[in-house]
C-alpha cells in the first residue's frame, strides 16, 4: 500500500523551474540509478513497478514494515500491543510521586503479562530467549522511556547481573522473586565520584574469615552509590559492586546480593543508609537515589561467584586468572543495557520522525508559489534537507541494531559465544550505542524546531522525549568513553596486523603508504577527479552513487585515521606509564573520531547490507521499494561524506569540483525522496495509540481545509474584502 501524503508530488521529485544543467544532470543521473535490465521469460512478475525499464519508485509499506520488524518480529508485535494499553502509557503531567507510583504499578502489569520473562532459565519460568526479550524492551520506549528503563533497572540490570554473574545457588534463591517483583532491586555499580570508571569504585567488600560473612563499606562520600534506580523508594535489594578484599589481598570488583529495605515497612537495614536523587531532568517515573553502607555484613555465598569465589577459610580462587582479564568478562556479561539503549534510541527516532514529518505533510505555510494555496512545509528544500537525512540515518541505524542484536543472541544463546564472539559484540555495542543515542537527540531537536511552536506543547511529545532519552547519552557507559573502548581495539587490531612482520613487511607497508599519499595528494585517485570528467557533474555524481565507491570513501576514512593515530602512539611504548598517558592524552580527539567514523562504517555496512546483501535480495523486496531504500542508503553514505568534507579534500581523496557535487546530489536526493516520505515513516508500523500526538493524528490537514474552504467559498461568494496591494499581473 502507498500512503497518500498533502502534496501534488507523488510519483517523482519537484522540479525546480527553470532547471540548472547541474540540477538536470544529477537528476538524470537519478533516473539512471532507476534503470533495469530486462529478464527473459521474465513476464509480468520480473517487470512489476516498471515502465519502460524504469521503475517506477515507490514503497511497498506492508512489506518494509514486515521487514524493519527483524528476526523478532512476532515479539515486537506482541510488545507494541502492551504499550497501546492506556494504563501502560504515560501520562503528561503528572507530580513526581504519582508518576513513580504509576510506573511501579505498571512494573506488575509487565509481570502478569509475561514479557519480561523471557531471557530468564526455563527451569525457573523464562524462555532462554535473549534476543526477543531485548526487541520487546525497548518497545516499552513507545509507552514511557521511564517504564522501560524503570524495568530495564529490574530485570535487565539487577535481574540480568544474577542470571550471569551467578551461579546455580543464586538462581534458585533470589531469580523467582526477583522475576515476580516481590524483591524490588537495584543495580549499585556507580558512584558519585566513579562513574565510567568502575574499577576504581570505593566501596569495599572485606570478608571476615571467623563470620563467614563480607562486610560491606563506603569507607568516603564520593564512594556512595548514586544515580541508583528503584534506590529511593522502591528497592528492598540491590546487586552491589565493590572491591572484594581477603586475607588482606584486593582482587578487584566483584558483585554482592545486598538487602536493602524490611519488605514490610519499607525502612533501611541496621547499617544501609541513603537519598532520594529527586527531580530530575527527565525519566521521572523512576526512583533514582544514592545509597551508603556502614560495615554492613551478608553472608558469604551472597558473593555471586561465576568469575571468583572466597572459601570459608578465606581463600580467593577464579577461573580467570588474569585480573583485568576478569574485570572485564564480568562487564562483558552486562552488555545487553548497551543494546537495547540501541534500539530504543532508534525507536524514539522514529517516532519523532513519524511526528515531524507528518506533520509537515499536513502544515500549510507562506503563498510562495500561489496567490490563494498556502505550500505545505515538506515541499520547502530546507525542511527536506532537515528532515530527510535524519530519516536516512534512521533506517541505518535500525538495520545496524538488528544486526547487533542478532549478535547478541547468538553470543547469550551460546551459539557463538568464544572469547572473539564476546569481544566482537562488546565493541559492537560499543560503537552503536552513541551513535544511535546522540542520533535520537538531534533528531527529536530537529523534529520539534521542524513542528514550530506545536512541537513544544507536551501533548505532542516530542519535548517529554527528548528530556527522557538525553540520559540515555551518558548511562550504560558515557558516549566518548566507548568510543575510547572502540579505539582501542581498532589500534590493537592494527598492530597485530604487525605484531610478527618482517622488516621487509614493513618496509613495504611504508613505501605503500608513501604511494597512496603521493596519489591522493596529486589527485590521481579514481575518486578524485580526473581529465576525463572534469567539469562534468553528471559523470562526478554518477561515481558517487555507486555503492562500491561509497564504500571505499568510507572506509579509506577509516583505515587512514587508525593508521595515523597508530603511528602517533608508536613512542609511547619506550615511554613512562606517565608519558604513555600524557601521548594518548595529546591524541585522545582523533582517537575517538577515528571510532566514530568505524561505527559510521558499520552503519553504512548494514544498510547496504539490507538493501543489496542475501537477507534483501531473498526477502521479496520488489524493485519499487529497493530504488526507494537506494537513494536512502545513498543519501545516508554520501550524508557521511559531505559531513566529513573537510577530511576527504584535506587528504585528496576529492577534488573540490567533486566535493560540490556532493552537495548538490543529497540535495536532490532528498527531494527525491520526499515524495515517499510519509510512506517510509509509515512502514515503521506505529500507530496512533503508539505515536500518540495531536499534530500527527490528521487535526492539522482538518484545520488546513476548513481554512481552504473557507477562503474558497468567500473567493466565490465575493465576500473577501479586496486586498491593500494588488497582486501583481502574471504574464
Amino acid at each position: 500500500m502507498t500512503h497518500t501524503v498533502d502534496s501534488t508530488n507523488t510519483d517523482s521529485a519537484p522540479r525546480s523551474a527553470p532547471q540548472g544543467d547541474e540540477v538536470e544532470a544529477i537528476d538524470s543521473e537519478l533516473d539512471a540509478s532507476a534503470r533495469i535490465t530486462k529478464k527473459p521469460g521474465g513476464g509480468a512478475d520480473a517487470r512489476r513497478a516498471t515502465t519502460n525499464d524504469v521503475v517506477v519508485a515507490r514503497t511497498d509499506v506492508e512489506w518494509l514494515g514486515r521487514y524493519l520488524l527483524g528476526t523478532w518480529a512476532d515479539v515486537r508485535i506482541g510488545a507494541r500491543a502492551l504499550t497501546a494499553k492506556p494504563e501502560m502509557q504515560r501520562i503528561e503531567g503528572q507530580s513526581l510521586e504519582e508518576h513513580r507510583e504509576r510506573v511501579f504499578g505498571q512494573l506488575k502489569l509487565l509481570v502478569e503479562n509475561g514479557q519480561v520473562h523471557r531471557a530468564f532459565p526455563e527451569s525457573i519460568g523464562g524462555a532462554d530467549d535473549h534476543g526477543g526479550n531485548i526487541a520487546g524492551f525497548e518497545e516499552l520506549v513507545l509507552a514511557d522511556p521511564s517504564l522501560q528503563i524503570k524495568s530495564g533497572v529490574q530485570w535487565g540490570l539487577f535481574g540480568a547481573a544474577v542470571l550471569h554473574l551467578g551461579t546455580d545457588y543464586h538462581h534458585q534463591t533470589f531469580l523467582p522473586a526477583i522475576m515476580s517483583l516481590d524483591v524490588p532491586g537495584a543495580f549499585a555499580m556507580t558512584e558519585t565520584g566513579h562513574g565510567s570508571d568502575v574499577a576504581a569504585i570505593g566501596t569495599t567488600a572485606t570478608y571476615d574469615e571467623d563470620a563467614h560473612e563480607f562486610v560491606i563499606h563506603t569507607p568516603f562520600r564520593g564512594a556512595w552509590k548514586d544515580y541508583l534506580g528503584n534506590a529511593a523508594v522502591h528497592g528492598t535489594a540491590a546487586v552491589l559492586f565493590a572491591q572484594l578484599i581477603t586475607k588482606n589481598v584486593n582482587h578487584g570488583v566483584h558483585a554482592f546480593y545486598v538487602p536493602l529495605r524490611d519488605a514490610v515497612t519499607g525502612e533501611f537495614l541496621p547499617g544501609v543508609g541513603g537519598e532520594d536523587d529527586g527531580l530530575k531532568g527527565g525519566l521521572n517515573g523512576i526512583d533514582n537515589g544514592r545509597l551508603h553502607f556502614d560495615h554492613v555484613r551478608i553472608p558469604r555465598e551472597n558473593l555471586l561467584n561465576r568469575y571468583g569465589d572466597v572459601a570459608e577459610d578465606g581463600t580467593y580462587s577464579s577461573p580467570i586468572a588474569s585480573p583485568g582479564r576478569r574485570f572485564f568478562t564480568m562487564l562483558g556479561t552486562l552488555v545487553q543495557g548497551r543494546v537495547s539503549l540501541d534500539g530504543a534510541s532508534t525507536a524514539a527516532a522514529k517516532v519523532a520522525l513519524t511526528i515531524a514529518i507528518t506533520y509537515g505533510n499536513e502544515r500549510r505555510q507562506f503563498t510562495a508559489g500561489s496567490d490563494t494555496d498556502e505550500e505545505v512545509l515538506l515541499d520547502y528544500q530546507l525542511h527536506q534537507k532537515r528532515l530527510m537525512p535524519k530519516l536516512a540515518t534512521t533506517y541505518a541505524a535500525s538495520f545496524a541494531h538488528e544486526q547487533l542484536l542478532t549478535k547478541f543472541d547468538q553470543v547469550f544463546s551460546g551459539e557463538a559465544d568464544s572469547d572473539d564472539d564476546r569481544q566482537d559484540l562488546e565493541t559492537l555495542a560499543a560503537a552503536l550505542k552513541p551513535l544511535s543515542t546522540w542520533h535520537a537527540l538531534e533528531t527529536l531537536q530537529e523534529a520539534r524546531e521542524a513542528c514550530g511552536g506545536a512541537g513544544f506543547l507536551a501533548e505532542n511529545r516530542l519535548v517529554g522525549l527528548r528530556a527522557d532519552l538525553d540520559i540515555y547519552a551518558t548511562f550504560e557507559g558515557d558516549n566518548h568513553v566507548l568510543l575510547q573502548l572502540v579505539a582501542k581495539r581498532l589500534l590493537s587490531d592494527y598492530s597485530r596486523r604487525f605484531a610478527n612482520a618482517d622488516f621487509g613487511v614493513l618496509a613495504r607497508y611504508v613505501v605503500e603508504q608513501a604511494a597512496d599519499k603521493t596519489m591522493n595528494g596529486s589527485g590521481l585517485r579514481s575518486l578524485a577527479q580526473t581529465v576525463a570528467d572534469f567539469g562534468s557533474t553528471a559523470r562526478s555524481v554518477g561515481q558517487l552513487r555507486d555503492a562500491s565507491a561509497q564504500r571505499q570513501l568510507l572506509t579509506d576514512r577509516v583505515e587512514t585515521m587508525v593508521g595515523e593515530v597508530a603511528a602517533k602512539l608508536r613512542p609511547a611504548a619506550k615511554l613512562s606509564k606517565k608519558g604513555a598517558a600524557d601521548l594518548f592524552n595529546l591524541h585522545q580527539s582523533e582517537i575517538i573520531e577515528a571510532a566514530r567514523a568505524h561505527a559510521e562504517l558499520l552503519q553504512w555496512e548494514a544498510f547496504t547490507e539490507a538493501v543489496d546483501g542475501p537477507t534483501g535480495q531473498a526477502s521479496g523486496m520488489d524493485d519499487g521499494t529497493r530504488v526507494v531504500l537506494t537513494w536512502l542508503r545513498d543519501l545516508f553514505g554520501l550524508g557521511l561524506v559531505e559531513k566529513h568534507l573537510a577530511w576527504y579534500l584535506m587528504n585528496g581523496r576529492l577534488s573540490p569540483s567533486r566535493a560540490r557535487a556532493v552537495g548538490l546530489y543529497t540535495e536532490r536526493l532528498s527531494a527525491r525522496l520526499r515524495p515517499h516520505a510519509q510512506d517510509l515513516v509509515s512502514a515503521f508500523g506505529y500507530g496512533p495509540e503508539h505515536v500518540r500526538a495531536a499534530i500527527a493524528t490528521g487535526a492539522e490537514r482538518e484545520r488546513q481545509t476548513e481554512a481552504r474552504e473557507y477562503y474558497r467559498a468567500a473567493r466565490a461568494a465575493g465576500t473577501l474584502p479586496a486586498p491593500e496591494k494588488k497582486p501583481a499581473r502574471t504574464r
